[in-house]
């Protein structure tokens, strides 16, 4: 294991035994991470403020209750916390967005689709991200991790290899023959994802 990992170890361990300044040093260590991983998604650094809160109160929460099981992947764990926030969000704004006739340049009730998605479209959004995800657990538990730790958990190459404790052409092997399985499963079962 590398010694940034023992060192978040460390620190949750220390702020569970009473240290309170040891969750201070935790997320100062890793807030820059995170903070970028989401300004990357909404592209406004003050709603990503924002959203780094709510993120590290979160976080800070599920590990004062005792729900936080240490993995030795305490990155990944608040980056998933983080993206989660984020697609509340969004999810909170589009309900309540409003569109007026001259932002949409034509007569809405005169249209026979509204702006948002159908039910269908959403059917067939979730049945793509079923098939993706059976598809992603097929995989190679090696294969597999270096996926999701990319495309779930939005880490680098770097990152991954220094969580998983190989160099980084390994990592990037792995994901090329990650994707080389995925497209090869694709055509077996002549799925469409689009």
């Amino acid at each position: 294991m590398n010694a940034e990992v023992l060192s978040d170890k460390m620190l949750l361990n220390s702020y569970l035994s009473g240290n309170r300044s040891a969750i201070s040093q935790l997320i100062e260590r890793h807030s820059r991470r995170i903070r970028d991983y989401i300004v990357m998604l909404v592209k406004d650094r003050e709603l990503a403020d924002d959203i780094l809160q709510e993120t590290l109160i979160k976080a800070v929460r599920v590990i004062d209750s005792g729900r936080y099981t240490d993995n030795g992947k305490f990155l990944s764990w608040i980056l998933r916390i983080a993206h989660n926030q984020v697609i509340d969000r969004f999810r909170t704004q589009k309900q309540n967005r409003v569109i007026n006739e001259t932002e949409a340049g034509y007569d809405i009730f005169g249209s026979l689709r509204m702006a948002e998605d159908s039910i269908e479209d959403e059917m067939v959004s979730a049945q793509i991200e079923a098939d993706v995800r059976k598809l992603v657990e097929a995989l190679p538990e090696e294969q597999r991790e270096v996926v999701v730790m990319r495309y779930f958990s939005g880490l680098s190459f770097k990152e991954i290899a220094e969580q998983t404790g190989v160099s980084i052409n390994t990592a990037l092997g792995r994901m090329r023959y990650a994707l080389i399985n995925l497209r090869r499963m694709i055509k077996e079962k002549n799925l469409v994802l689009s």
